[in-house]
């Protein structure tokens, strides 16, 4: 993001400067210029954009998802794929093993390997050292023939759509459609996860430049575990913004520094909201989200639920000038644990299309807000349904656990007031802690048993990942590939240049 997007006033050259690299090494992501951007809006508009750019594809179709569900449009996309793959299209496609899991199995991509194509799964199960397994391949990303490029937050599931026959309405999502010089960054994070699970590509298109197709600056930020880029992203914005900042998120959960960053912005006079599912897919994390926006409220921050089926949309808007779209959620587990794609778009055009959309999603949302005694309130219109069953597109374990953590401090340190909702969150917290003690003393071996197996396979999994690197090193050629590993990490992690 530079200067321009959220200006400061008198500021010169040289501040301008600095602005721009701290938003450079906040996200790790270059600037890049001549770029057209459109915006998709729920989900048919997204299974018909990206049905058509697949089937158009001449060279390459790289498709990854984390959720591939085996219904009506699951099988649109199969049949698309496949007919490209059969056509001499190279068609790559990764998914995500927890994601797709009791929504789709290997058995349904047969059609598309008979013919060609390629599948590979994102951290499933294995031996110890293979990787977190609370780690996800979140990204929604697609890449034709490197002439068009689309980044989202919607899975390729029917669930988008709705159910009409029921009165239930389509979720409400965002993404982009991208062409231009960007789509070289969108193929080479790609390229990057590809290569994570297996051989990697044979060409990346590196050497092929891609000319401009407008005149839009995109940042594109390929986050995987521990790079924190977007996190980053986010504070640094809310720290900059000057006259609005405006959220939607579908699985929110407060962490403290974060809820502090959109305070002090609100306490400082920028309108801060923040639009969030009013019933939600994953009623755990909605109820987390509630316990959270006691803080916010009394900040002066604007909380509204949104009354559809399902607010699915993870995207930012400041000051009329920067937006943020794509899979990251405001929360520990898309910011640290989960691989993310999103693109920041520095276009006031496209910024103003966004805060029109984010307004029209407003009149069909309720406002939280907190009565005379300081507690929260709001109206639950009858319309509202609630989705059933399925499994939302966010870690709820590790959000879950970092509520519970969180409150837990919060009864200990003392730091602030435990609100009605983290009353609930304390009442289980300390019921669980009883029933560990009481475990403890009158059957020790069940606690020391499964500590003990923790113990043994973590040693394990730290023996075979220091082993593998010293194979590695030992290895013809191991240093200077364990150098230009290092250097790769470095630069996704936003080097100075």
């Amino acid at each position: 993001m530079s200067v321009r997007s959220l200006p400061l006033p008198d500021a010169d050259h040289a501040l301008r400067h600095a602005a721009e690299r701290a938003f450079y090494r906040a996200a790790g992501a270059p600037l890049v210029g001549g770029n057209a951007v459109d915006l998709l809006i729920d989900g048919q508009a997204h299974f018909d954009a990206w049905l058509a750019a697949i089937r158009g594809a001449r060279r390459r179709v790289l498709l990854e998802n984390y959720i591939f569900r085996d219904d009506a449009v699951g099988r649109a996309f199969l049949e698309a794929l496949t007919e490209r793959a059969a056509a001499g299209v190279e068609v790559r496609v990764l998914r995500d093993w927890l994601g797709c899991l009791g929504e789709s199995s290997l058995r349904f991509w047969k059609p598309l390997l008979a013919a060609g194509g390629e599948v590979r799964t994102y951290n499933r199960p294995g031996l110890p050292g293979s990787g977190s397994w609370l780690s996800r391949d979140h990204r929604k990303s697609l890449v034709v023939d490197a002439t068009i490029g689309f980044v989202s937050g919607v899975c390729i599931s029917a669930k988008w759509l709705g159910r009409p026959e029921r009165g239930v309405p389509p979720w409400r999502d965002t993404g982009v459609a991208l062409r231009g010089p960007v789509l070289g960054e969108l193929t080479r994070a790609f390229a990057a996860m590809w290569a994570a699970t297996g051989e990697p590509l044979a060409d990346t298109g590196a050497a092929e430049p891609i000319e401009a197709a407008g005149s839009v600056d995109v940042r594109l930020i390929a986050t995987r575990p521990s790079t924190t880029g977007v996190y980053r992203l986010d504070q640094l914005v809310a720290a900059v913004a000057q006259r609005s900042l405006w959220l939607a998120d579908a699985y929110f959960v407060g962490v403290a520094p974060y809820v502090q960053a959109l305070a002090a912005a609100a306490r400082d006079g920028v309108d801060v909201r923040l639009l969030v599912p009013g019933s939600s897919d994953v009623g755990a994390v909605a109820s987390l989200s509630r316990a959270g926006y006691r803080p916010l409220l009394e900040a002066g921050v604007r909380v509204f639920e949104w009354n559809g089926s399902m607010m699915h949309a993870k995207t930012a808007v400041a000051d009329g000038r920067w937006a943020r779209v794509g899979s990251s959620n405001l929360n520990i587990a898309s910011w640290l644990g989960n691989c993310e794609i999103d693109v920041a778009i520095e276009d006031a055009g496209f910024a103003e299309r966004m805060e029109r959309q984010y307004e029209a999603d407003l009149c069909d949302a309720t406002e939280i807000v907190l009565t005379p005694r300081r507690r929260v309130r709001r109206t639950a219109p009858s319309a509202r349904r609630r989705p059933r069953g399925g499994r939302g597109s966010s870690s709820r374990a590790t959000a879950s656990a970092m509520r519970f953590v969180n409150t837990v401090g919060a009864a200990f340190s003392r730091h602030r007031v435990l609100g009605p909702a983290e009353a609930g969150v304390a009442l289980v917290a300390t019921f669980s802690l009883l029933a560990f003690a009481v475990l403890a003393i009158v059957r020790p071996h069940y606690v020391a048993w499964p500590l003990a197996g923790v113990a043994l396979w973590m040693a394990a999994a730290m023996l075979m990942r220091h082993g593998r690197h010293w194979w590695r090193r030992a290895m013809p050629g191991g240093r200077a590939a364990e150098a230009a590993e290092l250097a790769e990490s470095a630069e996704e992690d936003g080097p100075a240049r």
